[in-house]
């Protein structure tokens, strides 16, 4: 029973990945800017980034919890990452995440908590009447926390679910939201090195803003004499929140006990932005050096106006991994990961994790 489980989960999946794109594709060019929570989008691991986020069928460890929850599921014992971020450098935005997973008894699954919070920087106050400042600074925030579960059906099945906690905020007015993350990971091959992945992300219902920067104090006609004031409330308008569909695949080519070359490819279908179609390349000296590469493609990638692009990332990515082992029987230690993702404007986007396996 388990076996006919496995090939219809194995046929499922491969069916999913070469249905022509062209029928799956759901990104809307016209629709982007449309939907809020675009930090949803933001990859903050250096690992998983440094090849264009193409491990949605090999993604492994607390790094697959942005490409595809089911890979957390593969965390062996504890896991502790910590990433810094420049976004877009020049920019003055700062990425910070920090991870942990850990894994629950022999036949238990793995559970993960995350958190992501993006720092701006202190921004002017300014008003109709003060257009240049001078009333002080401001701090906006965006915090994501995840709470994941994942675990291995069988030797080759493996799935997981993400919930997401969303809070936007500035000193004045913020919102909150819940977004739920699915996926599932099919692994095949003498050597296991045949890999299928899918996963739904960001899937939740609209947010809103509230607080007393949407309140001002006026005159309402025919309540009270002209005199009186009342504090009137605003309503926000509901922003969706950006649902994305992942379909990837890869293969490892195994060269003795020691070297890995991985091939990876990736489909992103948006809702709100442009669909994207990812491929990329990862060498790996067992679990001690890894380097990798990746590019990003989607429609109008090579023009050379942002706004005609609709992204500002321009394709190519690379990151490296070098791990400092703490046993040679078992994979733990320490590994510094990095990774650089090209844009246009700004000097690119760089990101260093620090990770502790043990």
């Amino acid at each position: 029973m388990k076996k006919i489980y496995s090939c219809f989960i194995a046929i499922f999946l491969m069916g999913l990945v070469v249905v022509p794109l062209d029928k799956v594709t759901a990104g809307n060019k016209d629709r982007s800017g449309q939907a809020g929570a675009s930090e949803l989008l933001i990859n903050p691991w250096a690992r998983s980034s440094g090849w264009g986020n193409v491990s949605t069928s090999c993604g492994q460890g607390l790094e697959a919890l942005f490409t595809n929850v089911a890979g957390t599921g593969f965390t062996k014992g504890t896991e502790i990452i910590f990433t810094y971020t420049n976004w877009l450098k020049g920019s003055g935005v700062n990425v910070m995440a920090f991870g942990l997973s850990q894994k629950l008894g022999t036949h238990g699954g793995v559970l993960t908590v995350a958190i992501m919070n993006m720092n701006f920087g202190e921004i002017n106050i300014t008003t109709t009447n003060s257009p240049e400042g001078g009333l002080g600074t401001f701090k906006p925030s965006y915090l994501n926390i995840n709470l994941a579960y994942a675990k291995a059906f069988s030797n080759s099945i493996y799935g997981g679910i993400n919930i997401k906690i969303i809070n936007e905020s500035i000193s004045d007015a913020s919102a909150t939201g819940i977004a739920l993350d699915a996926g599932i990971q099919y692994v095949t091959g003498e050597k296991d090195q045949i890999k299928f992945g899918i996963a739904l992300k960001n899937v939740g219902a609209p947010m809103k803003f509230s607080g007393d920067g949407l309140s001002f104090r006026g005159i309402i006609p025919g309540h009270g004499n002209d005199n009186e004031q009342f504090t009137v409330e605003q309503r926000s308008a509901d922003y969706e929140l950006p649902a994305t569909l992942r379909i990837g695949a890869s293969y490892d080519f195994l060269i003795g006990e020691m070297h890995r070359i991985t091939l990876a490819g990736n489909f992103a279908s948006n809702s709100f932005t442009k669909d994207q179609f990812s491929l990329g390349l990862e060498y790996g000296l067992k679990y001690y050096f890894m380097v990798r590469a990746g590019y990003t493609y989607q429609d109008g990638m090579f023009n050379s106006n942002v706004s005609d692009r609709g992204n500002v990332f321009t394709g190519p990515s690379a990151g490296f991994t070098v791990s400092v082992p703490f046993s040679k029987e078992k994979e733990t230690g320490i590994s510094i990961d990095y990774s650089y993702r090209a844009t246009n404007p700004f000097q690119g986007t760089h990101s260093v994790g620090l990770k502790l396996n043990f």
